[in-house]
């Protein structure tokens, strides 16, 4: 695969003077310290220690940025959080038919083989844990790992920082992958910080279909296990005329504070498409990064956040299209009850050089209170003078007479609510192209009672 990275105005891609920032924020090295307490060798620790350097001289993001000036993390700071190596008692984690024998599981970022299964695949694909790759395959993930556009972020760096083991899929060219691939990470030990790594390649012509999933160690609707952090990365290089299908799902628990990059690099003629569920965690933000490295590619991106209670769930995407050709169709949808609060920021950059572009982003919002908020900001920044762009956005609520028709019907007041609501996330969840994975999504959303009370 060609690595071609081009100036990108991806948020946070570009790289800040160390000495420019003179304070260090204590709480940001603190969990610095937590994490980067157990050490690696070789090419993997110098790789931390740089992204260390980073995090030294940067500080946690607060309200007067810009991009993140809706999502405020003063509640992480009061928590003291610490690493914690893989505990496998008391889980539950839903395993796909599909891929009962094609899942890595990660337990609060540790490796857990016994819970793994990597039988059932074809040659010509790698799924491992860095630790468990050979020296050759170890060099090739090298090139891949942490070199992505957005790198200096600082939860980015953090993550970074503190490798030390991941998963990889590795697929070779022109392997068609049919078999999905179930990568889980659970935590839930109250009061730690888990960092789960994700690096995915598919080499040109190569075809492959992920599910990534974040949970809870009892399940996402468990508030049992407290207040912990969840701080992952994932990076996707999709080689020329390659096949990337990938659904990234959080559950988290209640009280979780979830924080996840997924950056995703495109190159000629390939063809990418994210399937993003958001459900749990009390603070959850997932910042989704397309940088387009060749011409004629096809991005798809399909969102859809499910929040109640008090939670606020922040989605920003970046989409950086740099040559000509280029498609792009992104659809996200928020479902809000109660006093939750549901960010959108969604970024499509066409520059003079990709001409042809066509491209569109919706926003669609669905209120189920009075006190829910949604804050949503398409955008669209188009320098070139031929292409085919749209944006928009929509906020509204269930319509009474809407639930009037269903009642009329024999249907009592509080399912047709359910009713409506299930068929409104049902356009997203019904693209995913894992069935099992589906059901188990739509009946995560019909049994979510506090969506139908006001």
């Amino acid at each position: 695969m060609n690595i071609q990275v081009s100036p990108s105005p991806i948020p946070n891609s570009n790289a800040v003077s160390l000495t420019s920032m003179l304070d260090r924020d204590d709480y940001l090295t603190g969990l610095l310290n937590q994490v980067t307490a157990n050490k690696t060798e070789g090419w993997l620790q110098e790789l931390r220690q740089s992204a260390a350097n980073w995090v030294r001289h940067s500080v946690i993001p607060t309200t007067r940025e810009e991009e993140w000036r809706f999502t405020d993390l003063s509640s992480l700071r009061k928590v003291q959080f610490n690493v914690e190596t893989g505990n496998f008692a008391s889980l539950e984690f839903d395993i796909l038919p599909e891929a009962a024998n094609s899942r890595l599981v990660f337990v609060n970022g540790v490796y857990a083989p016994e819970l793994s299964a990597v039988s059932d695949l074809p040659s010509g694909i790698v799924v491992s844990n860095l630790a468990g790759l050979s020296a050759v395959e170890q060099e090739g993930v090298r090139q891949y790992l942490a070199q992505s556009e957005g790198a200096q972020e600082v939860f980015t760096a953090l993550n970074t920082a503190g490798i030390t083991d991941a998963s990889v899929v590795w697929v070779n060219k022109n392997v068609v992958v049919e078999t999905p691939i179930h990568l889980v990470f659970i935590s839930g030990e109250t009061l730690t910080i888990s960092q789960p790594r994700c690096l995915v390649v598919a080499e040109s012509g190569s075809q492959v279909t992920l599910v990534e999933e974040y949970t809870n160690r009892r399940g996402a609707e468990s508030a049992e296990d407290g207040v912990y952090l969840t701080n992952a990365v994932t990076e996707v290089w999709v080689g020329d005329n390659a096949q990337v299908s990938h659904t990234r799902v959080e559950r988290e628990g209640a009280e979780a504070f979830h924080i996840g990059k997924t950056a995703i690099a495109q190159a000629r003629d390939s063809r990418y498409t994210c399937h993003a569920i958001t459900l749990g965690a009390k603070l959850s933000r997932h910042n989704l990064e397309i940088l387009q490295t060749g011409e004629q590619t096809q991005t798809t991106l399909n969102g859809l956040t499910i929040i109640s209670g008090k939670q606020l769930s922040d989605t920003h995407s970046a989409i950086a299209l740099n040559y000509p050709h280029g498609t792009s169709d992104q659809l996200h949808k928020c479902i809000v009850g109660d006093r939750a609060h549901a960010v959108f920021n969604g970024k499509v950059f066409v520059p003079k050089l990709a001409q042809l572009t066509n491209a569109s982003q919706l926003n669609r919002n669905l209120l189920l209170s009075s006190k829910a908020r949604v804050d949503t900001k398409p955008q669209l920044e188009i320098t070139a003078d031929n292409v085919k762009c749209a944006h928009g956005a929509t906020v509204s609520q269930l319509e009474d007479d809407e639930i009037f028709y269903l009642q009329s019907r024999g249907i009592d007041e509080n399912d047709a609510r359910k009713l409506l609501i299930n068929a409104f996330g049902a356009e997203v969840i019904n693209q995913i192209p894992i069935p099992s994975l589906r059901e188990i999504l739509l009946n995560t959303v019909n049994n979510l009672k506090s969506l139908t009370n006001e």
